[in-house]
């Protein structure tokens, strides 16, 4: 079965509690993801004052949470490391799926990568993703890297597909 199936990386109150580029717009666009998804998988990240049952650790409010969503929780930026993601994406015979969240140039990077390397097809929702200004690069530019960059991975038969949230929505309603 080929389900559609979002991944919601850290789009939590304690992630933004650092201001992010386009909040509103890129938490428009996921919403729009989670609607049209068959399986929204919402990844939060414990550390410090972000633990469960916590404000910070909370989604953010905004943020739809359909019944039957799923969750991940993780202490590292890799999704995939030390959590039962795998397990739960082999469970499900899910083999593909779409990213977005925060943080472009942490989090997502690298689960788009170490996904990728463990043999999942991404697509990047390339405007659904977000980050803060750095100190050398503005979020602007940081997300325009990371979309170009992970768009060529030097990773034969598995370059993730980068697109925007609408050919993502075209090609699941197709």
């Amino acid at each position: 079965m080929n389900q559609r199936v979002v991944i919601v990386v850290d789009m939590q109150n304690g992630v933004f509690a650092a201001p992010r580029f386009d909040r509103a717009g890129c938490t428009a666009r996921i919403n729009q993801l989670i609607d049209a998804a068959d399986i929204p998988l919402f990844i939060t990240h414990r550390e410090g004052e972000m633990q469960p049952g916590s404000e910070a650790f909370a989604l953010l409010p905004e943020l739809r949470q359909p019944a039957g969503s799923l969750y991940v929780t993780k202490t590292a930026c890799d999704s995939f490391w030390q959590t039962e993601l795998a397990a739960t994406l082999t469970q499900l015979n899910v083999e593909s799926f779409v990213i977005c969240g925060c943080a472009s140039d942490y989090c997502v990077d690298t689960t788009v990568k170490v996904g990728a390397g463990l043999g999942y097809r991404i697509t990047v929702a390339a405007d659904a993703h977000t980050t803060a200004d750095r100190t050398y690069a503005s979020a602007q530019q940081l997300i325009g890297q990371h979309n170009e960059v992970w768009a060529g991975l030097s990773l034969p038969g598995n370059v993730p597909q980068v697109i925007s949230t609408a050919e993502i929505l075209a090609g699941w309603a197709g």
